[in-house]
């Protein structure tokens, strides 16, 4: 038997446009998925046992790209499931939902799990790469955001130059508590490269110039979350969510639950993830504030997460190269 663990995350800043070159700030969060795998004695292929909690509908929405995920990481992983069948359990305490990293910390902890089971002799980096490929299933071309901070854990800076993948990372001085409230809307990423394809494609110069304010943002906030400035940090948060909130990446219902984290006094608030549903994130420093934006959420009925970002990553890897 092998077994596997993925972090869940958090964006906090640029995850839409990555592809389009910009870097993104995104941290783990200490939520994650784990996965077990067993080789059984009969039959072909392989079977599922589905124990993570979710988002009511969630793991019914993605079945299909579930099971083009897996399919593609064990061809990329050489496995004959003809010859030895497995059963794959996957369970943890990160909820199954839009906007935390869901398929890339399933995507991971099976990479993990396989590299144990089927002793393949895969690192860090290849373990990484897995779980990229992984990711297809659920996002199209994905940007490798994702399944990166679910495999070397901590906050770090994501960027694509020129074709080549890198990471950095951003060390803060402890971690940083933060509310995550989640609209019950189910996002389809796979389409949001389209969706930001036409809108290059109808009125370039605003797309164009909106991206480049979106890249002195992500610039000033990895400058104030690695000072400690908590309170800056927050207004470039909820500055950028108004960004998106023009360009069609939020949802009314993620608008209105920043809006009220921000009156209870979070420093700032935005959408996390590919938006458009899914999840908000609200900067919460402190247990009484972060309790206070929580407890109000919960109030309304709002599936909420408290946690923290900053955590301790899984290794010392400062920067890496990742293709």
């Amino acid at each position: 038997m092998g077994t596997g663990k993925g972090f869940g995350k958090t964006i906090l800043i640029g995850d839409q446009f990555v592809l389009w070159e910009i870097p993104a700030i995104l941290s783990a969060i200490p939520f994650e998925t784990s996965c077990k795998v067993e080789k059984i004695e009969s039959g072909t292929g392989w079977t599922l046992v589905d124990n993570r909690i979710e988002v009511p509908g969630y793991k019914k929405a993605k079945n299909a790209d579930s099971i083009a995920s897996f399919n593609r990481m064990i061809e990329v992983l050489g496995l004959d499931l003809e010859k030895t069948p497995i059963k794959i359990t996957v369970a943890g305490d990160l909820l199954a939902g839009s906007g935390v990293g869901a398929s890339a910390a399933i995507c991971v902890s099976f990479a993990r799990a396989c590299n144990e089971e089927f002793n393949l002799g895969l690192d860090i980096l290849g373990i990484n790469h897995v779980a990229w490929e992984g990711e297809f299933g659920y996002h199209g071309l994905p940007s490798g955001v994702d399944n990166t901070v679910s495999t070397y854990g901590g906050i770090i800076q994501y960027k694509i130059k020129d074709g080549v993948k890198q990471f950095d990372r951003i060390d803060i001085s402890e971690p940083v508590e933060i509310v995550l409230g989640n609209s019950g809307v189910t996002a389809n990423t796979a389409a949001l490269k389209g969706f930001l394809e036409e809108q290059e494609k109808s009125d370039p110069s605003l797309f164009n110039s909106r991206l480049d304010k979106i890249r002195n943002q992500v610039k000033d906030l990895g400058d104030s979350l690695s000072g400690g400035d908590l309170k800056k940090t927050g207004q470039i948060m909820t500055d950028n969510h108004k960004i998106l909130i023009d360009m069609g990446l939020s949802h009314e219902r993620l608008i209105y639950l920043c809006d009220l984290a921000n009156s209870l006094g979070a420093y700032g608030s935005k959408v996390t993830g590919g938006g458009r549903g899914g999840y908000m994130l609200a900067l919460t420093p402190g247990k009484e504030l972060q309790d206070k934006v929580a407890s109000a959420f919960e109030a309304e009925g709002v599936p909420t997460i408290r946690t923290t970002i900053g955590g301790k990553p899984t290794d010392n890897t400062k920067t890496q190269i990742l293709t």
